[in-house]
Formats: structure tokens, sequence, C-alpha cells
């Protein structure tokens, strides 16, 4: 019993960074209808900036937050001004940034595979070979402090949607877009601001992967499965949905890899990903996916 109480504390540590994660794919998706393969490939372009950081002048990864955040906001502005800000409102949108995306993430693996080759990295602070023990259960630092930070930042989001103006324009965006443009919202502003804001969460993202996972430009193919089955999981487009089925997933692929060895973890999210779309297009909490 206390092994199993042990890997679900694993495994919900790993789901509160896997949410963050999600968090901000699910939002472009819910507002645009954007379905962003190059959100994992972004992830790892803002670990490289984390990891860089701390290997030439020793700034800790989680310090690095913030300023990923700004670079990643701004890299997505200009990549939804230069490929994506066009033909939003035909009806075959959705379909067709899943080739524009898939795109960029060729153009950015090859950029990042040039500049750094496709050597496994990963940062290494003092905590992240450390544990937090409570009596017979231990925590990896690592893993606590990212799955904290992880959490404060989702909650921030979820503040800001629900609280403030911008918040409720970027909820009324995701609910009706004809009808919020009708209402005098301005829809095009909206999706810019909305696509830096889930870009600049891959960044802070990206920080939390610098120590947390080795990382290589190629390895950006892995995450975009498990990144889908987080969010088809809780409902595409719906941030609860994401954190929720990012903890469900994390610690169902905590138990498979602890049981089976850890080269069947990912297929969890590979299974799960076939299973709902065959069962529950529309995920626990968002609406069917196929209009897609």
């Amino acid at each position: 019993m206390s092994e199993l109480f042990q890997i679900l504390l694993l495994g919900l540590a790993l789901g509160g960074v896997f949410a963050l994660m999600a968090s901000g794919l699910t939002l472009i998706f819910g507002v645009m209808r954007i379905v962003n393969l190059a959100h994992p490939i972004l992830i790892i372009m803002a670990a490289y900036i984390s990891y860089w950081a701390f290997t030439l002048y020793k700034i800790d990864p989680l310090i690095t937050i913030p300023l990923n955040m700004v670079i990643m906001f701004f890299v997505g502005i200009v990549l939804y001004k230069a490929f994506l800000a066009r033909d939003v409102e035909k009806p075959g949108y959705a379909t067709m940034t899943v080739l524009i995306t898939f795109a960029i993430a060729l153009l950015f693996d090859g950029l990042l595979g040039y500049l750094f080759s496709n050597t496994q990295r990963t940062a290494s602070p003092a905590y992240a070979t450390e544990a937090i023990f409570l009596g017979p259960f231990f925590i990896p630092k690592g893993q606590f402090y990212a799955a904290i930070a992880s959490l404060v930042l989702i909650g921030l989001v979820w503040a800001f949607l629900k609280f403030s103006r911008m918040g409720y324009a970027i909820r009324a965006t995701t609910q009706n877009r004809s009808a919020a443009q009708l209402l005098g919202v301005n829809v095009s502003q909206i999706s810019l601001f909305t696509f830096g804001l889930g870009i600049a969460l891959a960044g802070a993202s990206g920080a939390l992967m610098s120590f947390l996972f080795s990382f290589f430009p190629a390895k950006h193919w892995e995450w975009i499965a498990i990144l889908m089955s987080l969010i088809v999981l809780g409902g595409m487009g719906s941030l609860l949905g994401a954190v929720v089925g990012a903890f469900l997933l994390a610690v169902a692929s905590a138990y498979v890899s602890s049981f089976f060895g850890p080269t069947w973890s990912p297929i969890t999210f590979y299974l799960a990903l076939f299973l709902i779309l065959l069962i529950r297009p529309g995920g626990l909490f968002g609406e069917s996916t196929e209009a897609l």
C-alpha cells in the first residue's frame, strides 16, 4: 500500500507540470480553434533559454520563468501575425492550422537542431537531485518545486480569465466568436493576445522542462501525442479539463512505469488518446472535436 501511495505522489507532482504544458495549448484552441502542433518544439526552445542561462550564468531555471514567458510571448505574437492571422473566419481554418503549425514545428526543429545538434541536455540545479521526505515517503524537490510553480501560474491564468476585463473578452470569444464580435469585442486583438499568452505558458513550461527532463530538438515529436492526449481527455478548449486530464494521465503513467517499466509509460498517453477519440471525442469537459 505504501508503494502505491508513493507512486501516486510522484504522479501528482508530475501532473502539475503536464497541466502547465497543456494549458497554453488548450487556451489557444479554445479561443481560435488552432491545433498547435508546434507547441512542444516551442517548449523545447524555451528549455534551451533556461538551460543556457543556467550553464553560462548559473541562473536558476525557476528564476528564468518570467524571462521565458516574455520572450515566448513575443515569439507567439510574431508567429501568429506571420502565419496564422489569415483566413480565420473560413470554415476549414482549424484543419489548415494543423498543416501550418506542423510546418512551423519542422522549421524550429531544423533551426534548433542546426544550432545545438540533437545532443540530449538537461540543467542540473542542486535541488534536481534532492528530495523532500515525509515519513516513509519522498517527493523529488525538482518535481515538487515545478508542480508548485505550475499550479501558481495556472491559478493566475484562471484568475485573469475569471476577473479581468480582457479575461471576460477571451471567455466570450471562446464561447461564441461571432456573438462576442457583435457585442463589441475586438476578436482579432483577443486572438493575437491569447496566442501570445498560450506561447508564454509554453515558455514557462520550458523552464521546468530544462531540469526535469532531458531534451533535444527532435524530442518534440514524442511530446505532441502526450500533450494532445491531455487536452483531448479533458476536452479541447477547457482549462479545467487540461488540468484534470494532466493529473489523471500523469498518475496512470506513473503506475504503468512502476509496474511494467518506463519503456511502457508513453504508451499510456497514446492509448488514452486513441480510446478518448474513439469513445468520447468531446473529452470530459469540452465539446466534440468532430467539427475539426
